[in-house]
């Protein structure tokens, strides 16, 4: 059975990654809210490479709808100014000299049912990643059984485990998807 468990292992570090990668997803979608985290795919051009925006600037949300930036070093505030801008936010930053402000503005109702729509799309490719997982480890059991390294009735017990763990990860990805929708879909 230690090489089941292996396999039951590996499947769930699969499906773990996968509700990562989609929490990631999620947390970079515009929501209701400004939110720091809005900012996290931009590079910034300086010091001769791109280096991530949060690895050269304060990034905070003090009100619902600003997300204030400020560089550490204060020469570099146009290369952040243009890396934001450059960005597919659609935002336009304004500057006062020392740090950039990023007025969010409210979501459209189109745009929010462009965002659920996308939230849902989202979260099937993870599902679909999940069970692509529980298939491969399917796979390898299927393997162990025709070699006659595992026998019928631990063969069953591990497609069930299997499916278990696949019914919890998806749970989850509903459970993420459900919260995500109603964050982009509140007024």
């Amino acid at each position: 059975m230690p090489v089941v468990k292996r396999i039951y292992k590996g499947a769930e570090k699969n499906m773990e990654q996968s509700i990562e990668a989609l929490r990631k997803r999620y947390s970079a979608t515009r929501g209701g809210r400004a939110s720091p985290e809005m900012l996290n795919g931009i590079q910034v051009e300086c010091y001769g490479s791109r280096m991530p925006l949060s690895h050269v600037a304060s990034i905070s949300a003090p009100e619902s709808r600003l997300i204030v930036v400020e560089p550490w070093d204060k020469t570099i505030l146009e290369a952040v100014r243009k890396a934001i801008l450059a960005s597919d936010l659609g935002i336009n930053p304004s500057d006062d000299g020392s740090l950039i402000r990023l007025s969010v503005p409210p979501l459209t109702q189109e745009r929010r049912e462009e965002l659920a729509k996308l939230i849902r799309q989202w979260a099937e490719e993870t599902k679909v990643s999940i069970r692509a997982s529980r298939r491969d480890a399917r796979a390898e059991v299927d393997k162990l059984e025709h070699a006659k390294e595992l026998s019928e009735d631990d063969k069953v017990r591990a497609d069930k485990e299997l499916q278990e763990l696949t019914d919890r990860y998806v749970a989850v990805v509903d459970e993420l998807r459900n919260g995500k929708v109603e964050e982009v879909t509140k007024v």
